[in-house]
């Protein structure tokens, strides 16, 4: 039954990795692995459970004799459910920052966007777009982030070619920014939920390297741009017919959510409780304050119109899915002792966690960078010393190789995958394009990681 399992992961991870090529959705995979895998465990269950936590198992007992049902409660009560509150936890995180910034965006709260990158200076242009995009997705979610950059540049620029360069540099910046934060990527996330990393520590050091990872490949893009882009701008929507705020109320709005936002980490060192339950609470403000300035829109059963596509929308959805389907799937391999096998065969093997970042960074180009940085994550316990303590070096290096490394290819990470079904963008034309630019940036950002690690 273990090797079934192991057969199931591993097709999943091929069908991932080719989904751009077959058509098949990642997301429904992500869940038949999460579903199908547990239930093989169960119906071998006694086996697993002897096992991994046979003294457990046996205090469940208490004396009773043991039988398929009583195995199967055990299951249930104390190890799926487990698995199960983690991934709840990283959803609702995800659907808590989604809300958020579709509130901001659906009252005209990023128009200042718009104006601050008016112009037809392809360097200002450039610099202003991904410079609000790194930092907004340094406390949002990454693809809502991106699709909400690339919709306010799908606006402004006409040439196709021109568009799918910014695009390129949108989803850089906004996988550097989301990285270099424990809010901003949900592999960091997982880490700071578990304990495994404290927030001011990894953004200390996280923060360098990801800049260097957004500005290096940003200039090598500019030089392919123009001096003067084709750039058509339109009138603000937000006039009156579908929102009655006027300026500061929006600032108001912006302050709220994003600030909100920056305060998650310190609720979560002050009350211990998971973030996701700070960024509901910044949710549920928000949404007040919204109800607050829209009552009377709202009274004349008028709502602000949706600027982001449908499509994309439905995008938003399918990551949820995916993140939780592969959390559950990760969490039966765990349960089976196969990971920590692994684990054990790479350090014997390699002896090097850098070897191991990069392999996981070229890994995350074909396959999905958040799959791939799960499961080096998964492969070892937290231990007491050494680079895979708290705060180690193992994790630090795993996230930016594995976030970084999945715009090596724009079908590594789910920002790129919407950059191409929103541009069209090639996969050939992105290899030959980016795919060198994007490499020298993440190789000169583990660079200064290590240094950062080793020196100071």
């Amino acid at each position: 039954m273990t090797l079934i399992i192991v057969l199931m992961f591993v097709a999943a991870y091929l069908l991932i990795a080719t989904g751009h090529f077959t058509g098949v959705n990642k997301a429904a995979i992500a869940m038949f692995l999460g579903t199908a895998g547990w239930v093989v465990y169960v119906c071998y269950g006694t086996d697993f459970v002897m096992q991994q936590h046979p003294a457990d198992y046996l205090e469940y007992l208490s004396g009773r004799t043991p039988n398929s049902e009583t195995v199967k409660y055990f299951i249930c009560e104390n190890v799926f459910l487990k698995y199960v509150g983690k991934a709840a936890a990283i959803v609702m995180f995800l659907l808590a920052t989604m809300s958020i910034i579709e509130l901001l965006n659906n009252n005209g709260c990023f128009d200042f966007i718009s104006e601050w990158i008016r112009t037809r200076n392809s360097k200002r242009l450039l610099w202003t777009i991904t410079l609000a995009t790194f930092i907004i997705s340094a406390n949002l979610d990454n693809l809502t982030t991106t699709t909400m950059m690339l919709v306010i540049m799908n606006n402004v620029l006409q040439s196709g070619r021109q568009r799918m360069l910014v695009g390129s540099a949108i989803v850089l910046a906004a996988t550097c920014g989301g990285c270099f934060t424990v809010i901003g990527d949900p592999v960091g996330l997982i880490l700071w939920g578990d304990g495994v990393v404290t927030a001011s520590h990894f953004s200390a050091y996280m923060l360098l390297p990801a800049l260097i990872a957004w500005i290096v490949p940003t200039m090598l893009i500019n030089r392919e741009l123009p001096d003067r882009l084709d750039t058509e701008w339109i009138a603000s929507p937000y006039r009156g017919d579908d929102t009655r705020l006027n300026r500061w109320q929006r600032l108001v709005m912006l302050f709220v959510g994003i600030g909100g936002l920056w305060f998650i980490p310190t609720f979560h060192n002050i009350t211990k409780l998971s973030p996701f339950l700070g960024a509901l609470c910044v949710l549920s403000v928000l949404w007040l304050v919204n109800e607050a300035f829209n009552r009377r829109l709202m009274n004349a059963d008028q709502m602000a119109q949706r600027r982001i596509p449908r499509a994309l929308q439905y995008g938003t959805i399918q990551q949820i899915l995916f993140v939780m389907g592969i959390m559950m799937g990760m969490g039966v391999m765990l349960e089976t002792g196969v990971l920590g096998d692994i684990g054990i065969w790479l350090a014997e093997t390699f002896h090097n966690n850098w070897l191991l970042g990069i392999g996981a960074g070229l890994l995350s180009a074909v396959a999905d960078s958040f799959t791939v940085g799960l499961t080096h994550i998964m492969l070892y316990p937290l231990a007491e010393s050494g680079e895979m303590a708290v705060n180690g070096a193992y994790w630090m290096i795993m996230v930016f190789s594995t976030a970084v490394g999945g715009c090596l290819l724009c079908v590594g990470s789910v920002s790129g995958v919407a950059l191409m079904k929103m541009e069209h963008v090639r996969l050939g034309w992105y290899l030959r394009h980016l795919t060198s630019k994007v490499a020298v940036g993440w190789l000169l950002g583990l660079a200064v990681l290590w240094a950062e690690l080793h020196l100071l």
